[in-house]
């Protein structure tokens, strides 16, 4: 029997706390360091960014994120049999427990469901989603949860605006099941460890201390040229292996990191403007909760359908990048 996966719920979470870039502006000032909502917003598109209180962890916005989910596909917690997490700022050091097991206990599940934490950054979710289609396709598993939850914030140096300003916190989440037609169609990966360098943390833990830095280190400049190459190249990939055309795609999903690298990919790839979703005005960039919080926020008012064919893809750390075609 072949079996086909399809996402069957989305849902979203966003911290309560909205920073603006007044906000930012205001609280650099009083450090000595210039910016302007004019400066930020030129650079990457971003006005507003969520931040998580202090002792929410990213757990706690995946919850809350799976339950919409969950209600969207109709299904109990306990209909899950397995959990994949994507996330940069798990809860425990070194990801130690999974926050995916944590997710699995908060949500009260109880029937042995797999969980795992999958680390690939901003393409985390793209990773974690072709691994739960690969799962269910394959037979093992039928309703696979699949979460990218972030608290960036945590993780900034509020002395760097070249970096403080562009990140947020949130979590997305879908619900993937076994279905007798088709809805992932295709999916792509890939990695360079070479570029590893470009955007990374540079500290690692020691006994009880981190040597190094805590921080978040980016080469913006190095970033954008790479982020733009990959993504137009992966798309045509899955687009190939979906046996499917540019123009035949309803909704291009991107990474919500830079509205620049978004405009540029659509242009490369002749999409109208019209057909990109864009959240990172709103959100920032929230790494691995990025794709499928703009996902759920195209839902949920209307333009995402069923039937739509959408382009899902992104780019991060590692250097890693991604891209699915899915029909809704």
């Amino acid at each position: 029997m072949t079996f086909f996966s399809k996402i069957i719920g989305t849902g979203s979470y966003l911290p309560p706390r909205r920073v603006s870039n007044q906000d930012l502006t205001d609280q650099l000032a009083a450090k000595g360091i210039e910016t302007s909502d004019e400066w930020i917003v030129s650079r990457s598109g971003i006005s507003f960014r969520h931040y998580a209180e202090e002792g929410v962890n990213s757990s706690d916005l995946a919850v809350t994120a799976a339950k919409q989910a969950l209600d969207a596909a109709k299904m109990q917690p306990n209909d899950i049999d397995m959990i994949i997490l994507a996330t940069s700022t798990p809860d425990f050091i070194s990801g130690f427990p999974s926050t995916a097991c944590i997710v699995q206990n908060k949500l009260g599940i109880k029937n042995g469901a797999a969980a795992m934490d999958v680390q690939a950054v901003c393409s985390g979710f793209m990773y974690a989603m072709s691994i739960a289609d690969s799962m269910i396709k394959s037979g093992s598993h039928k309703n696979v949860l699949v979460i990218g939850a972030e608290v960036f914030s945590r993780i900034l140096n509020f002395e760097d605006r070249t970096t403080c300003v562009l990140f947020g916190d949130g979590a997305g989440a879908v619900v993937m099941s076994r279905s007798e037609t088709p809805g992932v169609l295709a999916t792509k990966l890939h990695a360079d460890g070479s570029y590893a360098d470009i955007l990374c943390i540079r500290g690692q833990v020691q006994n009880d201390a981190i040597t190094g830095s805590g921080y978040l280190h980016m080469d913006g400049q190095a970033v954008f040229k790479l982020a733009v190459s990959v993504l137009e190249k992966v798309a045509n990939e899955a687009l190939d292996a979906a046996g499917l055309q540019a123009e035949e795609i309803d909704w291009l999903i991107p990474h919500q990191a830079n509205i620049r690298i978004m405009q540029s990919t659509a242009k490369k790839m002749r999409l109208p403007m019209e057909k990109l979703v864009v959240t990172v005005d709103q959100h920032g960039n929230t790494s691995a909760a990025s794709i499928p919080l703009a996902l759920d926020a195209a839902v949920r008012d209307g333009r995402v359908q069923a039937g739509h064919k959408i382009l899902l893809e992104g780019v991060g750390g590692g250097f890693t990048w991604g891209a699915a075609i899915v029909q809704m």
